[in-house]
């Protein structure tokens, strides 16, 4: 894919991106910072740096190697791609029945082994710190809903 081709591609996600949080309801509640703020901030991010990526890649400044001798990808990349992928699916697959902070836990582990680091009991304890300090923070403190921390039966 040339670099033009990837620009397109990036103004159409930033396109359907910022239609998606011109759609986000207003918050009943009269607060200073609505629910679109942070998207819009993101969103716009991501519109900026589209466009930059669009001047570079028309000025011929961004590499087009879609005709390289050697397109091999770096050794272990399938099972990269393949734990963060199972990271996420165990989340989206766990959360309703186990809670958030088991299936946190066990995407971060996925999100770990994509980078390389060993499954053991510090991955493990580093991961269910983070999960549990995301749960507190958002459900607890800020009161959003992210349902319960763990299952019922614990």
């Amino acid at each position: 894919m040339k670099p033009v081709h990837i620009a397109f591609a990036l103004a159409a996600l930033f396109g359907v991106a910022a239609w998606q949080v011109a759609v986000i309801p207003e918050s009943l509640m009269q607060m200073a910072v609505g629910p679109s703020l942070v998207p819009a901030a993101v969103v716009a991010a991501l519109g900026v740096l589209a466009l930059l990526y669009g001047i570079s890649a028309v000025r011929g400044r961004q590499v087009d190697e879609s005709h390289a001798e050697d397109q091999s990808a770096l050794p272990g990349a399938r099972t990269r791609l393949l734990s963060l992928l199972a990271g996420g699916v165990a989340f989206m697959a766990l959360i309703g029945p186990l809670g958030f902070i088991v299936p946190g836990t066990l995407c971060g582990m996925g999100v770990a082994r994509a980078f390389d680091a060993p499954l053991g009991l510090k991955s493990l304890a580093i991961c269910a710190a983070i999960a549990t300090s995301f749960w507190l923070l958002f459900a607890v403190l800020l009161g959003v809903g992210l349902g319960p921390g763990l299952p019922w039966f614990f």
